[in-house]
């Protein structure tokens, strides 16, 4: 039976190669730009070469200064990761759980950098003309992940305050 030490760095793995995959199936059937219709007037497959970070961040920026400035972001950002499983997330699993997604994701979203310059998106949520920027799988697991860090991070000094109450 396989040990549990081995089951969140499989969740990463897991949603790195499922947003690799999506993405290479995505653009093997969409040109840049172009749509598929999934839920007409809220969701559709549209493919979006996102240079930048998050929501198109940095993009128009000059492409050396994009490359080293969002190298050094996510340096930071998968450091600082490391750290919150070493030391805050020590013995909580449901943390341990969204910092794996957040590694699986994050390097998702690298390998794209490294092959395209650019990351590849395509999911596109929509209603009537506003459409939310386009995003993959890999920025799904990390919204999730940071969703899940502040509510637990938030949670858990009320809890550990209501059981030093309660002794």
């Amino acid at each position: 039976m396989m040990g549990k030490s081995f089951a969140l760095p499989l969740l990463a793995v897991f949603i790195c190669v499922a947003d690799q995959v999506s993405k290479i199936y995505m653009t093997s059937i969409l040109e840049i730009g172009q749509s598929i219709e999934v839920i007409p007037g809220y969701f559709n497959f549209t493919l979006v070469m996102n240079p930048g970070a998050a929501f198109g961040l940095f993009a128009n920026l000059p492409s050396t200064i994009r490359r080293i400035l969002l190298g050094v972001v996510t340096a930071v950002a998968m450091t600082l990761v490391i750290l919150l499983l070493r030391k805050e997330a020590k013995e909580d699993q449901l943390a341990k759980i969204a910092l794996f997604m957040v590694i699986g994701g994050a390097v998702g979203n690298l390998i794209d950098r490294f092959r395209y310059d650019a990351v590849v998106d395509f999911l596109d949520v929509y209603w009537g003309s506003y459409h939310w920027p386009a995003f993959n799988i890999a920025d799904s697991a990390i919204s999730i992940a940071v969703v899940i860090l502040l509510l637990r991070f938030a949670i858990k000094p009320a809890v550990n305050n209501s059981e030093s109450e309660l002794s």
